[in-house]
């Protein structure tokens, strides 16, 4: 059982958590897209110039190596990128750190329900990756 201490540190560890999370993963992504503007010169674009940008063989990094190798590069692409796998990493993040929690309480019920959805997030990455 949590004392009343731990417990609201850990419910203001998961907040702080998850705020920071989507606050920096919205930045990323705002400033990346701003940069493909400003990169691609494309403020003063044709429509059919602008559609170029959610054309699937667009030049987007598609590999998480890729992604990283762009946004230290200063490309947008690659920058609202980054900000797009934080916002999906967030939720994880918080499932690893419940686990974490119920580990110190000592709780087995629920480090194995935590475990196990994180088990099935890691699995469905995988599995989402394999399938294109």
């Amino acid at each position: 059982m949590m004392d009343d201490k731990f417990e609201w540190r850990a419910e203001l560890l998961i907040s702080s958590l998850l705020r920071i999370g989507v606050a920096t993963s919205a930045a990323l992504a705002v400033i990346g897209m701003l940069l493909v503007f400003r990169q691609d010169s494309l403020v003063h674009s044709t429509h059919t110039e602008l559609l170029t940008l959610t054309n699937a063989s667009a030049a987007y990094p598609h590999s998480l190596g890729a992604v990283f190798r762009s946004a230290l590069h200063g490309e947008g692409e690659g920058i609202a990128m980054l900000g797009l796998l934080l916002l999906i990493a967030t939720p994880v993040a918080r499932v690893m750190v419940s686990v974490g929690i119920f580990l110190r309480e000592r709780d087995p019920r629920f480090v194995a329900i935590t475990a196990t959805v994180l088990l099935l997030l890691i699995v469905s990455f995988f599995l989402g990756a394999a399938g294109g």
